[in-house]
Parts: structure tokens; C-alpha cells; sequence
């Protein structure tokens, strides 16, 4: 998983190191964050964060699963094994104190804010109904910006398939990816 840090750790750092490491705004301040879960345990992770009152986002995506005698729509996290929560340092023990959640993502056994920006975004884009999928992480391709529609400022890899424009976004520091249908009016840069 590359630079991602998948350890457990068995020591929580202490609020000097926080301090030390994070500036004063980010302990006082909430920003969004990842909160890496068991497997198959995100429904479960967002039920206690509405009972403990943290803002959370988990984006779905609608998934057939054909059987020989039926076909079942599954609504599935877009991003598996994560849970985005948006709180300041000092209420970190709200979230990582729910028996699901492994950790908040980050280095050195720091959390790392994710882009406000861009969270914001996707909540937005995800709230217009927007569709998306999973997609495999990407780090090489024609990098473009989406200049409206309900994802407008974020940043991606241009990929086309069966002739219709698709954009891959990607979360640098859950390296997950999600690819969406745009418009060839919708993206600028990159484009040949």
C-alpha cells in the first residue's frame, strides 16, 4: 500500500506529541480524517458516530450481484474499509474508541487531515446523486480538472472507455480510487 501506514500501534501518542507535530488549529479545529475500520464493519462504525454526534461521511455505490435465479442490488461502500469523519484532534477518542475503528489514517502514528476541499466536494457531488464506482489506484495518466458538474475542482487521470469520457479521483492518503462519467464539456487540461 505504498507510504500508507498499516501498522498498529499499542501506544497512543501523547498530547505533547500532538501538539508538537500538529499545528494548534488542527488540535482545535476539526478537519476530515479516515477512519480505517475492520473489514465489512462500516455500517456498523457510522451507527455509533450518529449515537457519539461526529459528522461522518461513508460514500456508496450501487452494485448488481446476479444469481442464477435473481439479481440483487447491494449498496456498497465506495471506498472499503473506511469511514471519513470530520472532527478536531482533541475528540479523536470519540471516534477511536469504537470497537470497529482500527485508526485514524496517518504517518508516524500522527492522524493526517485529509483536504477539506475535497471532501467537501465529494459530499456535495455524492448528495446530487452523482454516480461513481470503485476503481484500482492510479498514479500515472493525462491529469485533468472536472469545471463543472457535481464533483467541479477536483483533480484526476483521464481514461475513456467504449468511447465515454471517465475521470479517475483519487485519495492520495487512503491510495483508493473512484472513476466517474463526465462530460468532455466538464474536464479542462490534459485534454489532446
Amino acid at each position: 500500500m505504498g507510504n500508507l501506514n498499516t501498522s498498529l500501534t499499542t501506544t497512543a501518542p501523547q498530547a505533547g506529541e500532538f501538539a508538537a507535530l500538529h499545528p494548534q488549529n488542527c488540535f482545535l479545529e476539526p478537519h476530515w480524517y479516515a477512519a480505517y475500520t475492520c473489514a465489512n464493519h462500516e455500517r456498523r462504525v457510522v451507527g455509533e458516530l450518529s449515537v457519539r454526534a461526529v459528522e461522518h461521511f461513508l460514500p456508496l455505490y450501487r452494485s448488481v450481484r446476479r444469481w442464477k435465479d435473481r439479481r440483487v442490488f447491494l449498496d456498497l461502500p465506495l471506498f472499503p474499509g473506511y469511514v471519513f469523519v470530520r472532527l478536531a484532534l482533541r475528540d479523536r477518542l470519540r471516534v477511536l474508541q469504537i470497537p470497529s475503528v482500527v485508526r485514524l489514517v496517518g504517518f508516524n502514528g500522527l492522524p493526517a487531515a485529509l483536504p477539506d476541499g475535497e471532501m467537501e466536494t465529494m459530499r456535495a457531488g455524492f448528495g446530487e446523486g452523482a454516480r461513481a464506482e470503485p476503481h484500482p489506484f492510479l498514479t500515472a495518466g493525462r491529469r485533468v480538472r472536472l469545471t463543472a458538474g457535481p464533483f467541479a475542482g477536483l483533480e484526476g487521470i483521464l481514461k475513456r472507455k467504449k468511447g465515454n469520457l471517465r475521470v479517475v479521483v483519487s485519495l492520495e492518503l487512503i491510495q483508493r480510487s473512484v472513476v466517474v462519467d463526465v462530460d468532455a464539456a466538464d474536464v479542462s487540461g490534459g485534454m489532446g
